[in-house]
């Protein structure tokens, strides 16, 4: 407890002074800049805009031509023109026509072009819907089906190919209303037709923001206008969730109206809002006429993880001291405008710059990122870490002896509680060290149990598959398959496991290098070269023994870092962890089970069983743990290896998941402080690298480096004993030991060289998802290699045509299952497991092989009948 309180000492010493710049500090979210103006030097407000075809349109809208005011007899003028700009920079032109001169009507740019929706001119208000296409300098419309009643003022958004449309008023003069209309684009166009959906259960409203976030639909803000035409700026944000109807959100942090919509998405998690009308100046219009300032230029940020609302920045307003007599010389953030994203820009065309004057400004918000606050003493505490790898790798290799016993088993003489934490260490990569906090912060503790079934799973593996391991003295987990039914199983499961490792290897370098990048600034090459070259020199220099002791090393950097994060968030919010818990508790952030029956969502059964299968399939057919295992001197002491990990797993997981759990409160205290462009997996690299004071950064990406280190280090040295043993021994046997453990040197050595080239090419790829699809078809192998195992252990009867046709039908029947239903991904172990069985034993008996040898003595029914 003692210690306890000095490190919270320590931490609250070190980080006052960054704090304190922190609360000061205003973050340029946005680089802000001007493209070609509109063609009509008096502006537009209320206009269509969108892009087709990767042109940005505006059509329509309204202005008062040669400085016209409604308090000097102006005269409001309605417009049709469609202009068309293909390029940023370029020259506007003339592209067609709406049908009527309109403006204020819902314009949404979707995939095949650009919606526009309702709209008013002087006399009336319209429920046409018109889709805009531009194709070789024209813009052809065409008709989609009327709404269900007239509407102008509205919002909308567009989720998952649905267009909501919410709110507005039926006719010039009316009421607001608070209806909500929906059409299904993904439906072919003679079938598409508008749905009456549930009313907004609050104020009616026009002039509202709208936005989107997954299958979700926001409505933010407005103006509430009766009959009598008294005007009132709301304030509340609304959620409609298809299947759950509406929800009421955090406020706004002021009545707002009018702002660009829709709600620009930034990042993965945030919905940001430019300007708006705050009413500041609604009563005051008749008076202040051309005096007006102009409109809010706040930039707010809405968080739909923590429901928080921040205030992350300003637009660009400059105003000339004739702004009175000469308005379009000055810069005003516009309002009753859409927003536009074009070319991953914020792109604001025209608007109301003040009451009766509209801009004719194209103004474009270019995402930015603020550098990386990585000092001197973080500097330090990394090289102190890399130090300490160093120094435990030069000391292993000197007492390592010269055999391939030594360099892959460790000579089996590396203590049990070491082996554990490498075991522990090995599987607590930095994706999980990046991963599992963000899963916990976006969402509950549900896919806790993915970890912790590990305790169930280790029985099983100590009392039916580590005794054969052991007794039958094999280095490489896959000799198994060749002693229970022939070399051509053994050398598919080898080969199933070589190609994953090596395929997954420059993924697992390349994506902490990413991260490594941003956090330090350092160049992405750099990273990776560093990482790589530090790890494959001690790997093969040291081999298992080197990596198991510097992993047990990393295991405590790894904790280390993750315990003071949580330390500095109880230091650094009011109340400390006992109020994140009271809060969390009351959000539902430690839900750990959703009960149902479905097979599609991560429902308590599927979890279970998924959870289960998984870390059967790891601690069984993975030579990474496997080999941890078997690096000990007794059965006995790889038992206790294996509890230690088991026990290991269960503090860390809470931990890592607790990690998570803080950051959400952190940053639902703290909601300015988060990076709104960064992505949900970023939130902890974000956290360690803007919020955690000098030094302490430091500790916590040393932890990151040596997560990363670890999965590299565990993954070469597996594939060298693999490679080695199964297919450079059998297809060499005149190798002396010597010359096989030279191959491994020189292998790992490769290996590296390997990883770094993918991780290289990931990084110009700059794009991994063909990546993950592809490691999603080598991972269906996974399974039904455990499948192999299993039967090996258990069905004295599955033969080595059978297991060998199980496999292939196995796999064929899990990508199946995989490409072709919505079955939750927790349930693949069970199809790839049960698949492969079934097959196997089914092949089995139709083929079965004659006079050979039992394999009895390699099954589980020699514990009954030794």
């Amino acid at each position: 407890m003692r210690l306890f309180k000095r490190l919270l000492i320590l931490i609250s010493f070190v980080t006052a002074m960054k704090t304190q710049a922190q609360d000061t500090a205003v973050n340029t979210w946005f680089n802000w800049q001007q493209t070609t103006p509109l063609p009509d030097s008096d502006g537009f407000a209320g206009v269509c805009a969108g892009v087709s075809n990767g042109a940005l349109l505006v059509a329509g809208g309204s202005n008062f031509p040669g400085n016209g005011r409604p308090w000097n007899n102006g005269v409001k003028s309605w417009h049709k023109t469609i202009y068309a700009l293909d390029k940023p920079g370029g020259v506007w032109k003339a592209a067609g026509e709406l049908p009527v001169s309109t403006g204020y009507g819902v314009a949404l740019t979707c995939n095949e072009g650009v919606l526009y929706i309702g709209g008013a001119d002087a006399t009336q208000h319209y429920a046409s819907a018109l889709l805009l296409q531009y194709r070789n300098g024209k813009v052809q419309i065409a008709h989609l089906p009327d709404m269900p009643s007239s509407l102008a003022y509205a919002c909308g958004a567009i989720v998952h190919n649905t267009v909501y449309i919410a709110g507005g008023a039926a006719a010039p003069g009316s009421a607001t209303v608070n209806t909500l209309y929906s059409i299904d684009l993904s439906l072919p166009a003679a079938e598409r037709k508008w749905q009456v959906l549930p009313a907004l259960p609050a104020s009616s409203r026009m002039l509202a923001m709208a936005g989107t976030s997954e299958q979700d639909f926001y409505v933010m803000g407005g103006v509430h206008l009766n009959a009598a035409g008294t005007r009132e700026y709301l304030q509340d944000v609304w959620r409609y969730t298809p299947g759950k109807g509406w929800l009421r959100m955090a406020d706004l942090p002021q009545v707002l109206a009018a702002a660009p919509s829709p709600a620009f998405n930034a990042g993965q998690s945030h919905l940001l809002l430019f300007g708006g009308d705050d009413g500041a100046n609604a009563a005051k219009v008749a008076d202040l006429k051309d005096n007006h300032p102009g409109f809010s230029n706040k930039v707010v940020a809405y968080n739909t993880l923590t429901n928080t609302w921040s205030v992350t920045g300003n637009m660009p307003v400059h105003i000339q001291a004739d702004a009175a007599v000469n308005p379009h010389a000055s810069t005003y953030a516009p309002v009753t405008t859409p927003l536009v994203v074009w070319n991953g820009n914020a792109v604001i065309a025209g608007g109301e710059a003040r009451p009766a004057v509209r801009s004719n400004r194209v103004l474009v918000a270019a995402p930015a990122q603020p550098p990386g606050k990585f000092g001197w003493a973080d500097w330090l505490v990394i090289a102190l870490y890399f130090v300490a790898v160093a120094g435990i790798s030069f000391y292993v290799t000197k007492n390592t002896g010269g055999t391939t016993g030594d360099f892959f088993l460790g000579g089996q003489k590396i203590p049990w509680w070491a082996a554990g934490l490498s075991i522990f260490g090995s599987k607590l990569s930095a994706l999980t060290f990046i991963a599992i906090p963000a899963k916990a912060y976006a969402t509950d503790w549900v896919y806790l149990m993915n970890n912790v079934m590990i305790v169930a799973v280790a029985p099983i593996v100590t009392l039916f598959y580590l005794p054969y391991f052991r007794k039958l003295k094999i280095t490489s987990v896959y000799q198994y398959l060749q002693i229970r039914f022939n070399p051509t199983v053994k050398l598919l499961g080898s080969f199933t496991f070589v190609i994953f490792q090596l395929s997954r290897l420059g993924v697992v370098i390349y994506l902490p290098a990413l991260v490594l990048s941003t956090v330090t600034g350092v160049p992405i090459f750099a990273c990776i070269l560093v990482t790589t070259l530090i790890t494959t020199a001690y790997s093969m220099a040291g081999g298992i023994e080197a990596v198991v002791w510097t992993e047990v090393m990393q295991v405590f950097v790894l904790l280390g870092g993750a315990l003071v994060s949580i330390l500095f968030i109880h230091q650094h919010t009011h109340g400390g962890l006992q109020a994140m818990l009271k809060e969390a508790g009351e959000q539902d952030k430690f839900r750990v089970a959703n009960l149902g029956w479905s097979m599609s969502q991560p429902v308590l059964w599927v979890v279970i069983i998924g959870s289960f299968l998984t870390n059967l399939v790891t601690y069984t057919s993975d030579q990474v743990v496997v080999q941890r295992y078997l690096t000990t001197a007794t059965e006995k002491e790889a038992r206790r290896s294996i509890y230690t990990n088991a026990i290991m797993v269960i503090p860390a997981t809470i931990l890592f998941f607790g990690v998570g759990t803080a950051l959400w409160f952190y940053f639902r205290h703290h909601p300015a402080q988060l990076n709104p462009h960064g992505r949900t997996d970023d939130v902890f690299p974000w956290f360690i690298s803007q919020e955690l004071p000098a030094g302490l950064s430091g500790l916590v990406i040393a932890g990151l480096f040596a997560a990363t280190m670890s999965t590299i280090s565990s993954s070469m040295n597996a594939i060298a004993t693999v490679v080695t043993t199964d297919f450079y021994k059998p297809f060499r046997k005149q190798a002396t030991d010597r010359q096989c453990l030279l191959f491994a040197k020189k292998l790992t050595m490769f290996l590296g060289i390997i990883g770094c080239g993918i991780a290289v090419y990931l990084v110009y790829l700059q794009n991994t998802s063909i990546w993950d699809q592809y490691l999603k078809i080598i991972g269906l192998f996974g399974g039904c290699l455990a499948g192999m195992f299993a039967a090996g252990i258990f069905f004295p009867r599955i033969n080595s045509k059978g297991i060998l046709l199980g496999f292939i039908t196995g796999c064929a029947g899990l990508y199946f299952v995989q490409r072709s239903s919505s079955i939750h991904f927790f349930l693949y172990p069970l199809f790839a497991v049960a698949g492969c069985l079934f097959w196997g034993y089914l092949f089995s008996l139709l083929f079965p092989e004659k006079n050979k040898q039992s394999p009895a003595a390699a099954t589980a029914a020699t514990l009954v009948n030794p």
